[in-house]
């Protein structure tokens, strides 16, 4: 079978623990099919690359894009790319102060986050959407998560997260993370409650007492001993048994592709 289409990132349910990949694909804008991926684990599939992408906010077509499917001027002023989404301690949403679009932020920003301690290449320190649980740490290649601080907006779950950074990683080391499962002896509700002593005592209100710890395990047949990062402007053609997948990554023999950063791209996808 073949789809010719934009890709987008992979849509995923998380069921008995185990997350359900789909891959939707897109005439430029216009959804046109889903593509069942854990059922294509241990296939040869085939993705060639048409040699552009399509913006996946306005179609327009172009070389390179920006961001995850962007054109550069969508990048610098779009939403979905504005730095409070790197960095939530910039918003200010909550003060009737829009950093890009206001409706947006409010959609988005001014409601309930969690900051989470999730173990992915080892343990970090995380925020997200209430909402947006478990598909953030799904996205991660989180093998555990734990909450630690439920918060109003997204200004203050940032806050928190930066009180910790001198303590705890607020980032993935990907190969690593893709490399299999993260060795370590210590328990993440140990690491969680550490964390909580260290968040200052303004923010000590919000923090969660939930022993609830989400596990995940992803569907891969076969880790990678070394990762190599298969890119579509690069390569142009990937024709490879899929192994695996993990967070938003396609695990191949040899190679692993980030669907994510491929977002807007043209392709025939094969299998």
């Amino acid at each position: 079978m073949q789809i010719i289409g934009n890709l987008r990132m992979m849509d995923k349910e998380l069921v008995d623990c185990q997350p359900q990949y789909k891959l939707p694909m897109y005439d430029v804008l216009e959804p046109i099919n889903q593509i069942d991926m854990n059922h294509l684990i241990g296939q040869t599939i085939r993705i060639e690359f048409e040699g552009y992408f399509n913006s996946i906010l306005s179609g327009e077509k172009m070389n390179k894009s920006f961001g995850e499917g962007l054109t550069y001027k969508e990048f610098m002023e779009s939403p979905i790319a504005s730095p409070s989404i790197m960095r939530p301690e910039l918003s200010e949403i909550h003060n009737g102060i829009a950093l890009r679009d206001y409706e947006w932020e409010v959609k988005h920003h001014l409601q309930p986050h969690f900051v989470y301690i999730a173990l992915t290449s080892n343990f970090k320190v995380g925020v997200t959407r209430t909402s947006n649980t478990p598909y953030r740490w799904i996205d991660q290649g989180a093998i555990q998560a734990i909450i630690l601080a439920e918060v109003p907006y997204r200004q203050l779950a940032g806050l928190i997260e930066v009180s910790l950074k001198n303590h705890i990683s607020d980032k993935t080391a990907w190969q690593k993370m893709l490399k299999g499962l993260p060795e370590t002896d210590i328990d993440i509700i140990e690491i969680r409650d550490e964390m909580a002593n260290l968040v200052p005592v303004d923010y000590k209100s919000y923090l969660s007492t939930s022993k609830t710890v989400h596990v995940i395990n992803y569907p891969v047949v076969q880790y990678p001993e070394k990762v190599k990062s298969l890119k579509l402007d690069r390569e142009k053609l990937i024709e490879q048994k899929l192994v695996g997948i993990k967070g938003q990554y396609l695990i191949f023999e040899n190679g692993v592709m980030n669907v994510r950063s491929h977002s807007g791209a043209r392709i025939k996808f094969s299998f």
